[in-house]
């Protein structure tokens, strides 16, 4: 009986004395200990300045920060931004799909309109709305240039079927808005434009194939699928807006909530505590918004696992 062996198997090493077990040794970061105990002593410092410092006027602050004007200041503030942010996103919307459009005029006017506003501080843009009565004291409506054709078919009188003072139309309140919201609208637009452009044109080429129209295919798949992209962004824009409604103090619009701060502090002579009671006002107000968000972005997240998978993430790191 003879035996074979297999000559390409590989020759067996020799048996040696067992490997000895590995002693890991964490690699030590004294950096990091020497941040931390700076980081803890200027947050120290930070917070014995806030209870010592006789600036603040903690008493002061709190009685004046909850007075009926600065809680009406409040709900103003509120409902400017959203409204201002509601028609912005219309605006943004009506805008984005102009320039998307493959009517040339369509889509110039559209990048006309983000060009400028998106180009105009909403500061400037606030105090010229709110002296728009300069450049118009009636608004009127009827047959545009009336006074030039009426004249040469021997009519007399005008085609003007009605008219207001711009000033009781154009109140504070109202050029706020205006200013807020065409600002937003070009930014706005950008944002739908990108998300709109996110998802594959195949699926628009594939319900277009089947008669669906232009409008239904934006409405029923384009945009709920662009929502995913668009939802985040615009959570930043209310947070943004809110922020910028303390603009409209220069029209100057009294029932804001800044400038009833300020007059506080400018009546009392202690404007640093309102100024203070206004960070703390915009602070606790943006803080509900972002926990929205949070919410909002989790929903539109479902069926995508990459964003669900950072919402658990972000749940479990909150958890420790």
């Amino acid at each position: 009986m003879t035996t074979t062996t297999d000559s390409t198997r590989p020759p067996e090493p020799p048996a040696g004395p067992a490997p000895e077990p590995v002693k890991a040794v964490p690699v030590r970061h004294p950096g990091r200990w020497v941040a931390a105990a700076v980081l803890l002593v200027l947050a120290a410092m930070f917070v014995h300045m806030l209870v010592t410092n006789e600036a603040f006027q903690w008493p002061f602050l709190f009685e004046n920060m909850f007075a009926e004007p600065v809680l009406v200041g409040v709900r103003t503030t509120v409902v400017l931004a959203a409204l201002s942010l509601f028609i912005g996103i219309v605006l943004g919307i009506v805008v984005a799909v102009m320039r998307l459009s493959a009517n040339p005029i369509l889509s110039g006017l559209a990048w006309v309109y983000t060009w400028f506003f998106r180009a105009m501080p909403r500061l400037v843009l606030c105090v010229l709305f709110g002296n728009l009565g300069i450049l118009y004291t009636t608004l009127e409506f009827g047959l545009p240039f009336d006074n030039y054709w009426m004249p040469l078919l021997g009519l007399e009188g005008d085609a003007r079927f009605f008219s207001v003072p711009m000033n009781t139309l154009l109140s504070a309140f109202v050029a706020a808005v205006l200013a807020l919201s065409l600002s937003q609208g070009a930014y706005m637009a950008e944002i739908v434009r990108a998300g709109l452009l996110s998802v594959d044109k195949g699926q628009t080429e594939a319900a277009q194939a089947l008669g669906m129209s232009r409008a239904k295919v934006l409405r029923r798949i384009t945009l709920p699928q662009a929502l995913r992209v668009i939802v985040p962004p615009t959570g930043n824009e209310a947070t943004a807006m809110l922020k910028d409604t303390s603009l409209v103090s220069a029209i100057p619009l009294t029932t804001e909530l800044f400038f009833q701060l300020q007059a506080v502090g400018a009546r009392t002579f202690n404007l640093f505590p309102m100024l203070v009671a206004a960070c703390l006002w915009y602070l606790a107000i943006t803080s509900l918004l972002m926990v929205g968000q949070y919410f909002l972005e989790r929903s539109f997240a479902r069926g995508d696992r990459r964003a669900q998978a950072g919402f658990t993430m972000l749940r479990s790191g909150a958890g420790h």
